[in-house]
C-alpha cells in the first residue's frame, strides 16, 4: 500500500545542553516531517521584545524561567511540531511534566568536548559569561546529566555527524518509539 510522508503524532521537544544542536537538528527534522520548528527561546525573545541576555541582566534567571514555562505551555498547546528548547528548560519539574504530558522529550546527548567546541566562541550564552567559561560549562554539564536522562528518548551526538545525520538518527528513534508513523493512503 502506498504511503504518504511520516506523520508526527504529538510535539517533539528537543532538550539538552547549550550547543547540543537542538535548533539546527530541529530545523532539519522539521523539514523531514514537514512540520513547523518552533524555538522556545526565540518565542520568548519575541514575546519579551528583549534578548535572553537582556532578560537575565534586567530581571534575573528566576524571572526568565517563569516566562520560559509560560511560553512552553502555550507552544505545547498547538499542533504537532518540533520544539527546540533552551538548555535549562528541561530542568524545571513543571516543564518536564508539561512536556511529558503533551509531547515527547528527546535528549540530544553530546559530550563535553563537543559542546565546548560549539559554544566557546559565542557571546550569546549568558550562563557562560564568567571568568572561566569552560569550568562553568563543565559544572553545568555535570549537574544536568541525570536530569536530561529523564527524557523519553535519547539520541547521542557524534562530532563526525552532520546535522542531517543527526536529524535522521532522531527520526529513526521517533519511528521506533511510534511517535512518528507512516500514514497510509
Amino acid at each position: 500500500m502506498p504511503t504518504t510522508p511520516d506523520t508526527l503524532q504529538k510535539p517533539v521537544v528537543l532538550v539538552g545542553m547549550m550547543g547540543a544542536g537542538k535548533t539546527a537538528i530541529g530545523t532539519a527534522l522539521a523539514k523531514l516531517l514537514d512540520v513547523e520548528l518552533i524555538d522556545s527561546d526565540e518565542a520568548l525573545v519575541s514575546a519579551a521584545n528583549m534578548s535572553i541576555a537582556e532578560i537575565f541582566a534586567r530581571d534575573g534567571e528566576a524571572f526568565f524561567r517563569k516566562r520560559e514555562s509560560e511560553v512552553l505551555d502555550r507552544l505545547l498547546s498547538g499542533a504537532p511540531c518540533i520544539l527546540s528548547t533552551g538548555g535549562g528548560a528541561w530542568l524545571s519539574p513543571v516543564n518536564r511534566q508539561m512536556i511529558q504530558d503533551r509531547g515527547t522529550a528527546v535528549w540530544l546527548k553530546a559530550d563535553l568536548a563537543l559542546l565546548w567546541s560549539r559554544v566557546r566562541h559565542k557571546t550569546t550564552r549568558p550562563l557562560l559569561q564568567t571568568d572561566d567559561p569552560y569550568g562553568t560549562l563543565k559544572e553545568i554539564f555535570e549537574a544536568r546529566q541525570d536530569i536530561y536522562a529523564l527524557a523519553d528518548l535519547v539520541v547521542e551526538a557524534q562530532a563526525s555527524y552532520s546535522i542531517q545525520q543527526m536529524a535522521d538518527a532522531v527520526l529513526n528513534c521517533l519511528k521506533e518509539a511510534r511517535v512518528v508513523t507512516e500514514k497510509a493512503i
